[in-house]
């Protein structure tokens, strides 16, 4: 899929600025604007989500491969389609932050009081959903990136809930004078709210490691990570 508005049309991809689309969304629901296309306008039995960058792994890990040796590791379709008898969702395996919660990694990354303003309409729009929330919260590791597979019910389910919340949360919060980066706010907070649903709706899921395409710099990224924990630093990591 290609994303957003931009004129160009890369050629064999299709276009989330087709059918019912919030494209123009983009810079601020990232991926996102992907998955409610194919939330409202694909008819598949299995839907999922990847990157540009960011793929599932058959299996391996692959940390310090170099991406050619990474692009032959992705999931292959008969891997997938194994999983997907025994599980109704794939995901990748859990980030850890071992030294903070998720909540105290939005709050030192982000602007925390989204992350309130977000936690206030699920008390309004989904109260029973509101204790698995702040478990969530509570702990030092998280689905993140925004990726998965799932049949086709259980995709739909969870876009409804989470667009819904979005949307709410999108009528309430005030990013005028955010950065590029923060801009990217709905992107962001949807990472924290997908183990929420998860759990609440017991699915039944498996995961698998994520393949990073391209090469890690993990030492400015142990760096960036411990200066955005005593404030010195908010940049991606």
């Amino acid at each position: 899929m290609q994303v957003g508005l931009s004129t160009e049309n890369f050629v064999g991809f299709e276009r989330d600025n087709t059918g019912i689309n919030i494209a123009r969304k983009n810079e601020n629901y990232c991926e996102l604007t992907v998955q409610y296309w194919a939330w409202k306008n694909k008819k598949a039995e299995i839907k999922g989500l990847v990157h540009y960058r960011r793929f599932f792994s058959n299996g391996k890990k692959c940390y310090m491969r170099n991406p050619q040796k990474k692009m032959q590791n992705i999931l292959r379709i008969d891997k997938l389609n194994k999983l997907l008898e025994k599980y109704d969702m794939i995901l990748p395996s859990k980030r850890n932050y071992y030294i903070e919660t998720t909540w105290s990694h939005y709050e030192h990354s982000h602007h925390i009081k989204d992350l309130m303003i977000t936690r206030d309409v699920i008390s309004n729009l989904y109260p029973d959903y509101l204790d698995k929330f702040d478990e969530v919260m509570k702990r030092s590791s998280a689905h993140m990136f925004n990726m998965l597979i799932a049949k086709d019910e259980i995709f739909s389910n969870y876009s409804e809930w989470l667009f819904k919340i979005l949307a709410e949360v999108e009528k309430k919060v005030d990013i005028s004078d955010y950065s590029d980066f923060d801009k990217r706010i709905f992107g962001f907070i949807s990472e924290l709210l997908m183990d929420v649903w998860v759990e609440k709706n017991e699915i039944n899921y498996t995961e698998l490691p994520l393949l990073f395409i391209g090469k890690q710099n993990w030492t400015k990224k142990i760096g960036l990570f411990l200066l955005r924990k005593v404030g010195l630093s908010r940049k991606v990591i």
